[in-house]
């Protein structure tokens, strides 16, 4: 059963009630369903995406589609049947031949519902078409955080390595010199192996990142490849975010997609309706002229066509619940994008104020007070790999929140105007 948009009005009164409001900045007037989303300013990124956009072969394949939907819309709009000529002759006992011309009409009107099926399933796949391109965006940006998260991580995992080997020389020269035990020394030659495998580790991730933007793109070397801005805008205040869900390209495909299924239930209707044959003949009989008129209309008793027309009211039953469903899970995916967006870039703001000067400075002390033996060897190594772990986890936090931004970006189909580029048809 469908619901009426009416319903789905109500169904979105219902989910706004948990949308968390969210600030943009001071006196910034955000018009109802459209977000003003700051735009990324950086050029390499922008012109690198762009690039990459129009010529991977997905879109390219949608694009295609796309056409050919135009050109099948059009056919749909042309009429259903061409004239016919008839020609006849016999020789017997009296010369007979004949010429006509006959024509079927249209009497359902079925080329006019042809032509809505058609439209409507152009419309979709326009939709289809922009959802492809967003996609591959997303997985686009996506990729090139995690390669620039996965080569920090892996200069990270060196600079561990690194660490780890010279205080476990230092320690066995300590060891040598009587001023380790044996336990203290095997400690410290511990914690080096376990950073060899760390940066064993951080150095597969980056190479599965390398190979997320390798699957976009071939034309660039990773040096090529632009970075992305630490700072990321906070997310605007939507006053309609209904209107921001309706408008997401998988849902436009959606509701083309009820509307094509709506026209193709009409058309079956329509179908049922035969469609007369006049014909018009004139020709000669020895020394007789002839004239005569047919009307052949078709009886639709051994087969009325009814099981068509009901598949195709089940499947615009198909369509509406896969429309509605869609549209659920889309608004929920907006809410829970934006919730997370917004926790993760905090708790980034907070690294970047406090955690990051904090650990600076343990750092350099550190070292000082093993040295000095106001520190133990199992003290100094735990407070030495916890300052490495929270880097690393400071850099995992920094690409949830490039991840989560981006899904917001999805969610609320802002991604083109957060690159400033614009989709024309």
């Amino acid at each position: 059963m469908r619901i009426p948009n009416n319903g789905l009005a109500v169904l979105f009164g219902c989910l706004a009630i948990t949308l968390p409001v969210m600030a943009w900045s001071d006196g910034d007037a955000v018009p109802a369903g459209e977000p003003m989303i700051e735009t990324y300013t950086d050029p390499a990124l922008i012109a690198f995406v762009q690039s990459v956009v129009e010529t991977n072969p997905g879109v390219r394949a949608s694009r295609a589609a796309l056409e050919a939907s135009k050109a099948l819309e059009s056919a749909a709009a042309r009429p259903l049947y061409n004239p016919e000529i008839e020609a006849d002759y016999e020789s017997a006992v009296d010369k007979t031949w004949s010429v006509g011309i006959g024509q079927t009409f249209d009497w359902g009107s079925k080329r006019e519902a042809r032509g809505l099926v058609a439209s409507s399933e152009r419309q979709a796949i326009a939709a289809q078409y922009l959802a492809t391109r967003r996609t591959v965006t997303i997985e686009l940006l996506s990729g090139l955080a995690r390669y620039q998260t996965g080569t920090e991580r892996d200069a990270l995992g060196t600079e561990r390595v690194q660490v780890m080997r010279d205080f476990t020389d230092l320690a066995q020269r300590r060891f040598d010199a009587g001023d380790l035990n044996q336990v203290e020394a095997d400690l410290a030659l511990l914690a080096y192996t376990d950073a060899q495998i760390k940066k064993a580790t951080a150095a597969t991730n980056l190479a599965e990142a390398r190979q997320i933007v390798r699957n976009l793109t071939t034309n660039a070397s990773p040096d090529q490849w632009p970075s992305i801005e630490t700072r990321l805008p906070r997310i605007p205040t939507v006053t309609d975010p209904q209107a921001l869900v309706l408008a997401l390209p998988e849902v436009m495909a959606a509701q083309r997609r009820v509307d094509a299924a709506n026209a193709l239930l009409e058309l079956r209707k329509r179908e049922q309706r035969p469609d007369p044959t006049v014909s018009l003949r004139g020709g000669r009989e020895d020394s007789t002229n002839l004239i005569g008129v047919n009307l052949s209309i078709p009886l639709y008793v051994r087969n009325r066509f009814q099981f068509e027309t009901r598949a195709a009211a089940a499947e615009r039953d198909q369509a509406q619940q896969v429309m509605d469903d869609l549209m659920r899970r889309a608004y929920a995916r907006y809410i829970s994008a934006s919730e997370r967006y917004e926790y993760s870039r905090e708790a980034w703001q907070g690294w970047e104020q406090a955690g990051q000067i904090s650990l600076q400075r343990q750092g350099k002390l550190l070292q000082r007070l093993w040295e000095a033996g106001e520190l133990s060897t199992t003290d100094f190594l735990v407070q030495l790999r916890q300052n490495l772990d929270t880097r690393e986890s400071a850099l995992e936090l920094r690409q949830t929140m490039w991840r989560a931004w981006f899904e917001w970006l999805a969610a609320s189909g802002q991604v083109d105007k957060w690159l400033g580029l614009e989709n024309t048809l």
